[in-house]
């Protein structure tokens, strides 16, 4: 499982400011390369237009966007917003501004904000859906709740409230982007070791030396590379002079340099702009073309090196560097005289604990996987013995249709019966009969006929095979308390 550390981005140039900047920051992991014949400043006057496919890679990344340039809009809004710093926009004290937005922004802004609510909506039951929920009755508005950038219980109007809320969640979230890709970019690392350690595993003794000898020959290789100077420091930034921008290194002038790489002329340096002065000496470290050099490290190494001069430069901490902080960074010690920088080679990404950690929770992942499996696995051999006895049952269960079918076809009407001294017995004709049909379907050949006996003849032999069972012929032989029964109830219906 390989993370692919850094998304290629780009990021708006239509906003002018640092608050409106700060929102719109698509954290580029890929720089633009700087062109070789840039010799003259840029004229300021010229702005970009934002492409319609960048993405801050937040999930209401087109509800931020749509507002912000709504906003931008409104003249009056416009100008409180170059006039405000960094602390009273997160405090919330440019959200109250909007009050004085025109209708025609409001209007607009509330169609916003229904839209958005009715996508979280849809985003809500489409969840539902999948985990099988059809017949729950849902709480929409519990389930807003969790959607921090707006007010959920006013779902109607966008108000101060939301645009509040909107840049203190947009503020934290994309403060919180490069930590979250430096724990990504640590558990690549991490894979990396492992899936190296493992495939070892698998080899011979003689491959598995010739592996690892080959694996600390890239690595020596890697390391074989240029000096890399220190980020943001006047060599570094005399050599982008130099090679970049094709200027004599001796008429090396901040300001004009800063001018030429604020590449869309709103006086700050953001933090694409500021990576793409790095190129030249990522380049000395990596080569696309080459084993040894992994390109996610690259981007990795981009990334530190950005943190790094914005820690150094920007003071007042809004993810800018405007000119007058680059002119007071140009005249520091660290500038002029700085360390020796030490690349990611120098600076393993994880310990040798955390390595561990994340080793048995790897095993205990595929130790997980496993057992599903044979749960699964049993589940299916339960089902499977499940099926073959309802099989059964359906096998045996038209047997017996069939076989009632056949009774039913060969059902015969049950014989008269017959009264002695008031006890309803029914003739032995029946058994006889039913033996007889038995001895037939038995291939038996029944037995000679008799001829017919005298009525005196016959109730004599019934009395006498009776009398052989055990069955009372008179009142005396009856059971006490059946001797007195009346005579209508001497038939046995």
């Amino acid at each position: 499982m390989r993370l692919r550390i850094h998304n290629k981005m780009c990021r708006s140039r239509a906003l002018v400011t640092s608050w409106v900047v700060l929102l719109v920051q698509l954290m580029c992991m890929e720089a633009v390369p700087i062109s070789m014949d840039k010799t003259k400043v840029k004229e300021p006057e010229k702005v970009e237009t934002p492409p319609a496919s960048v993405d801050t890679g937040l999930h209401y990344d087109r509800y931020l966007r749509e507002v912000i340039d709504f906003l931008e809009k409104d003249q009056h809004f416009r100008e409180k917003l170059h006039n405000t710093d960094m602390e009273d926009i997160k405090q919330g004290k440019l959200a109250k501004e909007l009050d004085f937005v025109s209708h025609h922004v409001r209007t607009k802004l509330d169609e916003l904000k229904r839209q958005e609510v009715n996508r979280l909506r849809t985003l809500i039951k489409a969840k539902q859906d999948l985990e099988g929920g059809n017949d729950i009755a849902v709480d929409h508005q519990a389930l807003l709740k969790q959607f921090e950038y707006l007010n959920h219980m006013n779902p109607h109007t966008f108000e101060v409230e939301d645009l509040d809320r909107l840049i203190k969640s947009a503020t934290k979230d994309l403060e919180n982007y490069d930590k979250e890709r430096h724990e990504e970019f640590k558990r690549y690392e991490m894979m990396k070791e492992h899936d190296r350690r493992e495939h070892l595993k698998t080899l011979g003794e003689e491959e598995r030396k010739r592996e690892e000898e080959h694996y600390e020959e890239m690595r020596k290789k890697h390391a074989d590379h240029p000096k890399v100077n220190h980020p943001g420091s006047q060599n570094q930034l005399k050599e982008v002079w130099e090679e970049a921008d094709g200027l004599d290194p001796e008429d090396f002038d901040p300001k004009t340099f800063f001018n030429i790489h604020d590449t869309n002329g709103d006086g700050f340096f953001d933090e694409q702009e500021l990576e793409a002065l790095f190129t030249k000496e990522l380049e000395k470290i990596y080569d696309p073309s080459n084993e040894e050099d992994d390109m996610v490290e690259m981007e990795e190494e981009r990334l530190r090196m950005r943190e790094h001069v914005m820690n150094e430069v920007d003071s007042n901490k809004d993810r800018l560097v405007s000119l007058d902080e680059f002119l007071i960074a140009t005249k520091k010690k660290e500038f002029l005289e700085p360390d020796s920088w030490e690349t990611l080679e120098q600076n393993q990404a994880y310990t040798d604990e955390e390595m561990r950690e994340f080793e048995e929770h790897l095993a205990q992942q595929e130790q997980d996987l496993n057992q599903k499996a044979v749960d699964l696995q049993k589940q299916r051999d339960e089902l499977e013995r499940q099926q073959e006895q309802l099989n059964e049952q359906k096998k045996e269960l038209q047997q017996a249709v069939e076989h009632m079918e056949r009774l039913k076809s060969q059902k015969v009407e049950p014989p008269p019966e017959v009264h002695i001294e008031g006890n309803a017995i029914p003739q032995m004709h029946a058994v006889d009969d039913q033996l007889h049909f038995n001895q037939e379907a038995q291939g038996q050949r029944p037995a000679a006929h008799v001829p017919p006996e005298s009525p005196q003849e016959h109730q004599e032999e019934q009395k006498q095979d009776l009398a052989q069972h055990g069955v009372p012929q008179t009142h005396q032989d009856l059971p006490p308390g059946h001797q007195q029964a009346p005579q209508d109830q001497n038939n046995v219906l």
